[in-house]
């Protein structure tokens, strides 16, 4: 067999002018001098017979060929971390690291939950806990960059025949008022009552915002009639607009425990009505499974019903 005509250590440095978009900014990613970099491209280029970059743009533009070396590269370190990862599942769980993901509500108030779980019985895992929307938690699973996620939405369709998704738990979502609101001494109100009510509200691309829409839409209820007071981007926001007394919102039942049991929010049902969105957990079958991951999934997912 033939030397290869590149190295790990070019391949790397192709990522890194990728993703920063700079020879100058990949230098210092790198922690190494920006000379260097041009260099080791120089180099690459020679050894390849090829123009990896198009010099006649001003930003970084890779050429036809720089493009499928990127792409290829980018594999090829993938499969020796997960050839690290696997070297390092041999001394059974002493070390390596697990990196799970999850969306908004869910890595908010429930993972680190687990996580903790999972660290008092094997503290000598590296944990890492990946917190995004249910669309970028699923390209990482698939690219994998994650061992396995936790999600509230649905997976990107284009990724449906890569990731595994299995129906895992169900969370409620529930209305909460204000605690002097006068609807909050009652245990349940009618669906014309909805429209009455102020609410503060997710904004409307979110995964919880759109599941919400829907129950209520199939329960006869048409939630382009509320009167949205305001939109904001975050549970605990909401969670304190709400308790200063701005509106009514509906959040999952699992981020208002605290509340509840202080007292400082109440829930109230809607009559005949339970809103349910479905948990799952996604995994790449196609990708390496550490044993750190495996014991996550057997050892302490199997608590996340009861967690919830």
């Amino acid at each position: 067999m033939t030397d290869l005509p590149f190295t790990l250590d070019q391949l790397r440095i192709l990522k890194a002018i990728s993703a920063e978009g700079s020879f100058k900014k990949a230098a210092e990613s790198l922690y190494i001098s920006q000379p260097a970099v041009s260099l080791h491209v120089q180099n690459l280029e020679k050894q390849l017979n090829v123009p990896i970059f198009d010099r006649g743009t001003r930003r970084v533009m890779f050429t036809e060929e720089g493009e499928i070396l990127l792409r290829y590269g980018n594999r090829i370190l993938s499969l020796c971390d997960e050839t690290c990862r696997a070297i390092e599942d041999l001394r059974n769980l002493q070390g390596g690291t697990l990196i799970v993901g999850a969306s908004q509500t869910t890595g908010t108030y429930l993972m680190p939950r687990l996580i903790g779980l999972f660290r008092q019985k094997y503290p000598q895992v590296a944990v890492q806990l990946q917190v995004h929307s249910t669309r970028r938690i699923s390209w990482s699973v698939a690219n994998g960059q994650i061992n396995l996620a936790i999600i509230g939405g649905q997976v990107p369709p284009e990724l449906k025949n890569i990731l595994k998704v299995t129906s895992y738990a169900e969370d409620e979502l529930v209305l909460i008022l204000p605690k002097l609101h006068p609807f909050a001494k009652l245990d349940s109100i009618q669906k014309e009552d909805l429209y009455r009510l102020r609410f503060i509200a997710l904004d409307r691309q979110s995964t919880i915002r759109k599941v919400i829409d829907e129950v209520l839409k199939t329960n006869g209820i048409d939630s382009g009639r509320f009167k949205i007071e305001m939109e904001l981007n975050s549970v605990e926001a909401i969670k304190n607009a709400v308790q200063s007394g701005l509106g009514a919102a509906f959040v999952s039942l699992s981020a208002i425990a605290k509340e509840l049991e202080l007292g400082i929010l109440h829930k109230v049902k809607i009559e005949n009505i339970t809103i349910k969105r479905t948990l799952s957990i996604v995994i790449n079958p196609n990708k390496y499974r550490s044993k750190a991951s495996e014991t996550f999934s057997k050892e302490i997912l199997t608590l996340f019903v009861s967690a919830i």
